[in-house]
């Protein structure tokens, strides 16, 4: 923490990179205890269609400061059309394309716009999400976005959290989370992620069933699948139950 109240002092501007997910929302509420308000900046990397719905009415109601909201110049199931094949664990174009390349290039064209030299990216990843994650340097020095005239920082505020912590912290920040985790959800992110469970998956399709069909046509027509078991391909209705 005190290289984190160097950069402070320094003024540096932290970014939310807030997703409305549960990790985003406790982030948030926790760099409020730390940073001063003018130098915290929230930004909404938007997916479109593929996001749950309500999700960017949920952080402008549980924020108090701007949201600025970016958008890739491409839709994640036009990437897919394009390519043929859907994004795996190894290769997650989705985020590289759709989240942290346009949350990146917000931060620079921030701080250029702004004669400001300090940049922290703000992440609510945890490791207690996956063995890859926890494998993460919670903070670290960005050299591929920094250069003479900047500097950036990522950081992972709450990387220690358990999820039962995250529920606590929103709870005593007087606020509800996102309406899907009460509804069964578990995690929260594109309504059918490669990474998601079966469980959050049936959520999505109950919920969103014109999306969940525009997967299955998908899957369909680029004869490629979004999952596979072993070295097996499986579709999205096998790993689901859910027959269309």
């Amino acid at each position: 923490m005190e290289r984190i109240q160097q950069l402070i002092d320094q003024g540096a501007i932290f970014f939310c990179s807030h997703s409305g997910g549960k990790d985003s929302q406790a982030m948030y509420a926790y760099l409020r205890t730390l940073v001063p308000d003018h130098q915290i900046v929230v930004v909404h990397a938007d997916l479109g269609d593929v996001e749950w719905q309500g999700v960017q009415e949920h952080i402008l109601t549980t924020t108090e400061h701007e949201v600025f909201t970016v958008r890739a110049n491409k839709e994640f199931l036009e990437m897919v059309d394009a390519r043929g094949m859907w994004p795996s664990a190894k290769h997650r174009q989705c985020t590289s394309d759709l989240k942290r390349g346009p949350i990146m290039k917000f931060i620079r064209h921030y701080l250029k716009d702004r004669g400001l030299r300090i940049g922290v990216n703000c992440m609510g990843i945890r490791a207690a999400e996956s063995t890859a994650r926890a494998k993460k340097e919670p903070f670290r020095f960005n050299a591929s976005e920094s250069c003479g005239h900047r500097d950036v920082w990522d950081w992972m505020p709450i990387f220690d959290w358990t999820t039962q912590q995250v529920f606590q912290y929103i709870k005593d920040a007087g606020q509800e989370p996102f309406w899907a985790y009460a509804d069964g959800n578990e995690r929260l992110s594109c309504v059918f992620c490669i990474m998601g469970s079966v469980n959050d998956l049936r959520h999505g399709a109950r919920c969103n069933p014109d999306l969940y069909r525009r997967y299955v046509d998908l899957e369909r027509k680029i004869g490629h699948t979004m999952f596979t078991k072993g070295r097996d391909p499986i579709t999205l209705e096998e790993r689901t139950g859910i027959y269309i």
